[in-house]
C-alpha cells in the first residue's frame, strides 16, 4: 500500500453476528460500492482489520447495496474480538489479479492507463489475453504479442 493509494474504508466498525446457530460474525461496511464485474456482486479487497492482514478478501452483498466483510473465527481468535465489540478496519481495492505473470504486470505498470484498464477486465477476459500472450512459441513472439495487448488495452 503506498503512500498516495485511497483507502476504500479507514474507520472504527461494530462486529455484528447474524442469529441463530451457525450464524456469521461480521462487519456491515456501507458505501463501498458492489463489483458489477465480479461474480455474485462480491468485491475483492486487501487491508487489515485491527493489524490482522486480509489478502484478496470478498466483501459480500446483504442487501440494498450494502457489502459486509465477514470475519471468521480463525480471524477473531487473533485479534480477540467477537460480535459487539469495535475493531479497526482499513481496506483498499484489490488490483493485483491472481495468477497474473509478474512481468506482464511490470509491463502493464510502464503504462498505467493499459494496468488500470486490465484491473477492471473479467477475470475471464484477463486469463484469455494472459493466455494468448503466453502461449507464444518463442520469447519473440510473447514479447510482440505483450506490446501489442499493451496497445488494445490503451486503445
Amino acid at each position: 500500500m503506498n503512500a498516495a493509494e485511497k483507502s476504500l474504508i479507514d474507520g472504527e466498525y461494530l462486529l455484528e453476528r447474524y442469529p441463530g446457530k451457525g450464524g456469521w460474525t461480521y462487519v456491515v461496511l456501507p458505501g463501498i460500492p458492489r463489483d458489477k464485474n465480479a461474480p455474485f456482486g462480491w468485491t475483492t479487497v486487501r487491508g487489515d482489520i485491527d493489524g490482522y492482514e486480509l489478502s484478496h478478501y470478498k466483501l459480500m452483498p446483504m442487501g440494498g447495496g450494502t457489502l459486509f466483510l465477514p470475519v471468521k473465527a480463525a480471524i477473531r481468535k487473533v485479534i480477540k474480538k467477537e460480535a459487539g465489540d469495535t475493531v479497526r478496519i482499513v481496506l483498499y481495492a484489490e488490483t493485483r489479479p491472481l495468477g497474473v505473470p509478474e512481468e506482464w504486470i511490470e509491463c502493464m505498470q510502464l503504462q498505467p492507463p493499459a494496468y488500470e484498464r486490465f484491473s477492471v477486465m473479467t477475470q475471464s477476459a484477463q486469463k484469455q489475453l494472459i493466455d494468448w500472450i503466453y502461449d507464444a512459441k518463442t520469447e519473440e513472439t510473447k514479447v510482440k504479442r505483450m506490446a501489442e495487448g499493451i496497445e488494445r488495452l490503451i486503445g
